[in-house]
């Protein structure tokens, strides 16, 4: 059975880091890519990062970049997302999910995503 279980978010200040994880089973995880999105109150889910199987190529949503790193261990069957910098409008459940196919697009679309997780919310406030 194909799960992705994300876990590691919280309430943290303006400016604090928190890693999100995300936990893979169910399927041969290294032969796909992975992405991260969120989901603000009132808002569409935006994609935000995603890796490739090999983890050799990621890409970033501007709003992110420069802050965000997206890495993964394969050995472990888990992707990460280390966020720096966060800012009140970080704020929203994050959800990882998994492409069908090994490379990212260079646009971050839900619709290329086929299986996800059940979210983690992060709050940024002071």
């Amino acid at each position: 059975q194909l799960q992705l279980v994300e876990s590691g978010g919280g309430l943290v200040q303006p400016g604090g880091s928190l890693r999100l994880s995300c936990a893979a089973s169910g399927f041969t995880f290294d032969y796909y890519a992975i992405g991260w999105f969120r989901q603000a109150p009132g808002k569409e889910r935006e994609g935000v990062s995603c890796i490739s199987s090999s983890g050799g190529s990621t890409n970033y949503a501007d709003s992110v970049k420069g802050r965000f790193t997206i890495s993964r261990d394969n050995a472990k069957n888990t992707v990460y997302l280390q966020m720096n910098s966060l800012k009140p409008e970080d704020t929203a459940v994050y959800y990882c999910a998994a492409r069908g196919w090994e490379h990212c697009a260079a646009a971050i679309m839900m619709s290329d995503f086929g299986a996800w997780g059940q979210g983690t919310q992060v709050t940024v406030s002071s």
